[in-house]
């Protein structure tokens, strides 16, 4: 039930979101032209997350999926909210996150200790949150992890 609540509180706000806080232009690429990009490419990485879970590209939001990528973050409800405690150790302040923290650690308390753990490994990776990753599709995943310490 609460994994439903915290979905229904995600869809409820992401349109909004979209459309008032995120100033970037979409991606002008689809899933499958990221099927096209060399195997050990961060835009490859992108598509085979996308495929794998049945997802498509979300116009503005993309840096999330990526997120996803170069942390190896699940997706499950508690992954998605344990991926934003990542990113405020990594530096990230975004009232969004702070929403997603707040309530997810009210929905989960059980899990404090697995979002801590999130927090720290943010913390010790170099800050890449801020990166446009659009343009580094083709940049190999691999280094951009060793780079960043992800």
């Amino acid at each position: 039930m609460r994994d439903y609540l915290i979905e229904r509180l995600y869809e409820c706000t992401k349109k909004p979101y979209q459309k008032y806080f995120k100033k970037s232009e979409p991606w002008a690429i689809n899933k499958t032209e990221l099927m096209n990009f060399p195997k050990d490419s961060l835009g490859y990485g992108l598509g085979n997350f996308l495929y794998k879970h049945h997802f498509d590209i979300q116009e503005k939001l993309e840096d999330h999926d990526i997120i996803h990528v170069l942390t190896n973050t699940g997706i499950s409800v508690y992954e998605e909210i344990g991926m934003q405690y990542y990113l405020l150790g990594n530096g990230k302040r975004s009232l969004y996150l702070f929403m997603v923290i707040l309530s997810g650690t009210l929905f989960y308390p059980k899990k404090i200790k697995y979002f801590t753990q999130q927090f720290l490994r943010g913390k010790q990776a170099h800050s890449f949150y801020y990166l446009d990753f659009s343009k580094m599709l083709l940049m190999p995943l691999a280094s951009i992890q060793q780079t960043f310490k992800i």
